[in-house]
């Protein structure tokens, strides 16, 4: 693709990178076919051809953002389908990530619009607040359908997404010691959603780590990854919270891996060294990190586990979060983990499209995030399996949400395969 920056522009260095990345675009369609927003209304401008030509003229002419632009990269799920299939090489994430600042720092949104967006980046990253919420919540969930009859369709997709149960308290820093001869040791981000709505998924990434001999840090210091704010344009939000985690990281001696289960924070953390990559104090040490980072999967997969007897031989349909098969790239390591320790795992038709949820997606856009979730859904059931897993918080909660079927991350399975409690929500289904 033809572009035409000034030289002044270009001294930018995202304006830099966007560039690069436009030119590499060869309006071939391909990312079309791929594109979730596309597939289901057909829209031109809601594929990623269509929002890099709408983010090339806004960048190039370096206009404030406009009404018609902002809907449409609004719609991107950021689910990075179009990079797989982009046979160019196109880094999609990188230009709309840079567009969702500039839309930040140029559109005025409407007082209702940008009062949910700055709750939402004040509440959901900071585990306490976001407990003393979800408490908040549970009086008012019945009145989702209300909310939506009157059009405030936001609130009742907050509600119907809270849990029923009251929420936990999250983990503070600790160290859990390896069980028997320490063979490695790891820190382990805990999550800002994860460890208030999902307690059980850290507890099974630790129970069968230490079992293996590896020794789980949380870190004092640690927080959220910033990606929930990141994909708001908030960006620099999204890099103090960054440089929180690399501090809290850096100082701890001997890791192998800065373990993560939550494949949305997996993909944010693995860029820490392009997000602060002209930072002069910071750059070397997010490059560091970055490298360390690992979704459990991966890091799971090269350790002997040891199989625990006596496990049901269950069909697990496999949900591959977009931010793993997409934005890591972590396609086979899941999946083999599963077959090995005695799972009839089965892929789901139409994988490599979302499932709606896309960290804060299915809030700020409910209308698509709940057609995405019918049809995940529907290709999930045909398959009959005995329980859903998956490896990101949010498409577990999405899932759930729209099927009777116990829906699990996919470390908690592992961790039941090799000796650790059953799922919670296999106990209970």
């Amino acid at each position: 693709m033809q572009t035409n920056f000034t030289l002044a522009q270009l001294a930018d260095p995202n304006t830099a990178a966007s560039e690069k990345i436009l030119r590499a675009c060869v309006h071939c369609g391909f990312c079309t076919a791929t594109c979730p927003t596309y597939v289901l209304d057909g829209n031109e401008l809601d594929s990623p051809r269509g929002r890099i030509y709408l983010i090339k003229d806004m960048l190039e002419h370096d206009r404030p953002a406009t009404a018609d632009v902002v809907v449409h990269i609004d719609r991107c799920l950021s689910c990075l389908a179009c990079m797989t299939t982009c046979p160019s090489g196109v880094h999609y994430m990188h230009l709309v990530d840079h567009a969702r600042v500039h839309i930040q720092n140029t559109y005025d949104r409407p007082p209702f619009e940008r009062l949910l967006r700055a709750l939402l980046a004040w509440l959901l990253p900071y585990p306490q607040r976001f407990r003393l919420a979800l408490f908040a919540a549970l009086p008012a969930k019945p009145l989702a359908p209300l909310l939506e009859a009157i059009g405030l369709k936001r609130l009742a997709a907050m509600l119907r997404l809270a849990p029923w149960r009251g929420p936990q308290r999250p983990r503070g820093p600790q160290i859990f010691p390896a069980v028997g001869a320490r063979q490695g040791r790891v820190a382990l981000l805990a999550g800002c959603v994860n460890d208030v709505m999902a307690p059980q998924i850290n507890a099974a990434t630790i129970a069968v780590l230490t079992r293996h001999g590896i020794e789980v840090v949380l870190a004092k210091g640690a927080g959220c990854c910033g990606s929930l704010v990141h994909h708001m344009g908030r960006d620099e939000e999204a890099l103090a919270q960054a440089r929180a985690n690399i501090d809290a990281w850096t100082v701890l001696e001997n890791l192998d891996a800065v373990v993560i289960n939550t494949s949305g924070c997996g993909t944010t953390v693995k860029d820490y060294g392009f997000m602060l990559r002209t930072d002069p104090v910071y750059a070397e040490r997010a490059a560091r990190i970055s490298g360390l980072t690992k979704d459990v999967s991966e890091y799971l997969a090269a350790l002997p586990l040891k199989p625990a007897q006596g496990i049901p031989e269950l069909v697990v349909a496999y949900h591959s979060a977009c931010s793993l098969q997409h934005g890591q790239r972590v396609n086979r390591q899941p999946k083999e983990l599963l077959a090995r320790l005695g799972f009839a795992v089965k892929d789901v038709p139409d994988g490599h499209l979302c499932c709606g949820s896309a960290g804060t997606y299915n809030i700020l856009q409910p209308d698509f995030a709940r057609r995405l979730r019918e049809r995940k859904v529907g290709t999930i059931e045909r398959l009959r399996p005995d329980v859903i897993a998956a490896g990101n918080i949010g498409c577990i909660t999405q899932i759930a949400a729209g099927t009777k079927l116990p829906a699990v991350h996919t470390v908690e399975l592992i961790d039941w395969a090799t000796g650790g409690a059953c799922p919670p929500a296999l106990r209970a289904s």
